[in-house]
């Protein structure tokens, strides 16, 4: 590869994408790229999509006439696409790109001479904050949410090795930063393939003992498996950051049924009383989507009442969207836009008045 070459990179979607991008930074630069923040100076474009939610693909499908414009003046320039990529997707991304490629196979991308280790999550990435670090317990995901393309774009769960992980944490306490993630699509789900005893709570407890003045989060739990001994772990930790994202996604059971989500509304409430009880001064935030197919007012109206009643700090609400391959592209999204917003509002100023 040209030493000359300057390389854009464009990431979208969630933490993970994120982490993922900072490692392949740090291939590129190790095959000699530079970076470079202005897109208009780049050889090499790559972007780290996420097909979770159709606004998300609709934006790496805009970027079609900013690439037509930027060949003009350079026509060696090389677009790249990665990340979470639905199958049927590639065939539209590959008229619009130069190449769609897999972020996990390295070793297949033709330009790239130095890949670094055969295993994508164990490259030392080229971290884009000195305070705030992300880094990937596991990867994929066995839940199959009927609304979630995940396990078709990521593929099934994959845990790292947790000596690999406790190494990447002791290099990040050596550098001094504050805030260390632990990242996975259920971080909960997480089992060390190199010793079974070894679930996320032990892990927990692992990085907790590694000297250094750092607080240690992570995302993002599932409610269906969000332990007494890892409450007891986060109660007794010096180290937890005191924040935890619980996404409840509804606050209807039919719904939640729908969305194949193995918990209920009362199972939930109870983890909450469970966790607020253990740790008081906990920051609790959550995920719901709003307009889900099927949703009646009143069964939205519960998801309000949960809102009330959980008075929780944050939360992150999304407009359901269809995503093809998922089982709730099959059901009628019978919930109108204008609707799907206005439910969104309602769900926003509980918040904000509390």
């Amino acid at each position: 590869m040209n030493t000359s070459k300057k390389y854009h990179l464009i990431v979208y979607g969630c933490q993970m994408n994120v982490a993922d991008g900072e490692r392949l930074a740090a291939v590129l630069e190790k095959n000699g790229c530079k970076k470079t923040s202005d897109i208009n100076k780049a050889d090499l474009i790559l972007v780290v999509m996420c097909s979770v939610r159709q606004p998300a693909v609709d934006r790496v499908l805009g970027l079609a006439p900013k690439f037509k414009k930027l060949r003009k003046g350079n026509p060696g320039l090389k677009t790249v696409l990665t990340g979470c990529i639905l199958k049927k997707d590639r065939k539209v991304f590959s008229g619009i790109f130069d190449c769609v490629l897999d972020i996990k196979n390295l070793a297949a991308w033709p330009f790239l001479r130095k890949r670094g280790t055969a295993d994508f999550s164990n490259i030392a990435p080229k971290y884009s904050s000195k305070s705030s670090v992300f880094v990937p317990i596991s990867n994929g995901c066995n839940n199959f949410c009927s609304y979630c393309v995940v396990p078709f774009t990521r593929g099934p769960l994959v845990c790292r090795n947790h000596e690999e992980i406790l190494k990447e944490i002791r290099c990040l306490a050596a550098k001094r930063v504050k805030e260390i993630w632990l990242l996975g699509q259920n971080v909960n789900d997480y089992q060390s393939p190199a010793d079974a005893s070894v679930g996320f709570a032990e892990l927990f407890k692992m990085a907790e003992n590694i000297p250094g003045n750092f607080k240690i989060l992570f995302l993002s739990p599932n409610p269906k498996n969000f332990s007494d001994k890892l409450i007891k772990a986060l109660s007794l930790s010096k180290k937890f950051g005191r924040r935890l994202n619980l996404p409840v996604q509804s606050g209807d059971d039919k719904i939640l049924k729908k969305m194949n989500r193995p918990y209920t509304v009362e199972k939930y409430f109870v983890l909450v009383e469970k966790i607020r009880k253990a740790i008081p001064e906990i920051n609790l935030s959550t995920d719901v989507i709003v307009g889900f197919p099927g949703e009646t007012k009143k069964q939205f109206e519960n998801t309000a009442k949960l809102f009330k009643k959980i008075k929780f700090n944050i939360a992150y609400i999304n407009k359901y969207s269809p995503r093809f391959g998922t089982a709730a592209f099959k059901m009628k999204n019978d919930v109108p836009w204008t609707e799907k917003k206005r439910r969104e509002k309602i769900l926003m100023d509980i918040i904000n008045d509390q």
